[in-house]
């Protein structure tokens, strides 16, 4: 067990040391995809989605899912965000729309956040989801997935 880095020579989990790590400015953008049909993208457009503006909702949650990460995902630090913003962008479909859902999440600081730009658009998804389920339930949450990252010893990644 002595070579994974989360479990001790105990066998034991337990959370990284990042005391010695630089501090640098690190960014992660995170992008999640949810299948809706006509009538949930007219709904929406029309104002009818009796819970008020999905993607507000959504981008609030999102961002109140990025700050509570550490306390969701057993080994993740709590890290200190800078800043998290979203963006929503509809796509036609062959049947019905895709709306796309993409976070990008910063801080300056010694371990990243992919998994605070994760969270952030699962729980933004989830959160469209449940604005719009009362028009139709069945919406599918797709992909998601890390687009980019930058900062830390790793460097930069680009999701091809």
């Amino acid at each position: 067990m002595n070579n994974f880095t989360h479990w001790n020579e105990e066998g034991r989990p337990k959370m990284v040391d990042i005391s010695a790590k630089e501090i640098t400015t690190r960014t992660a953008i995170a992008r999640s995809t949810i299948l809706l049909s006509d009538a949930v993208y007219e709904a929406i457009q029309q104002g009818g989605i009796k819970k008020g503006d999905p993607t507000q909702v959504a981008q609030i949650a999102g961002i109140m899912g990025a700050k509570k990460t550490a306390d969701i995902i057993p080994m993740c630090h709590p890290i200190m965000l800078q800043g998290t913003d979203f963006q929503f962008d509809y796509e036609k479909a062959e049947n019905g729309y895709e709306l796309h859902i993409q976070a990008t999440v910063k801080c300056s600081g010694k371990t990243g956040v992919e998994m605070e730009a994760l969270t952030a658009v699962s729980v933004a998804a989830l959160t469209f989801y449940d604005m719009c389920k009362a028009v139709d339930k069945t919406m599918v949450i797709k992909e998601t997935y890390l687009v980019e990252k930058t900062g830390g010893k790793s460097g930069t990644f680009v999701h091809k």
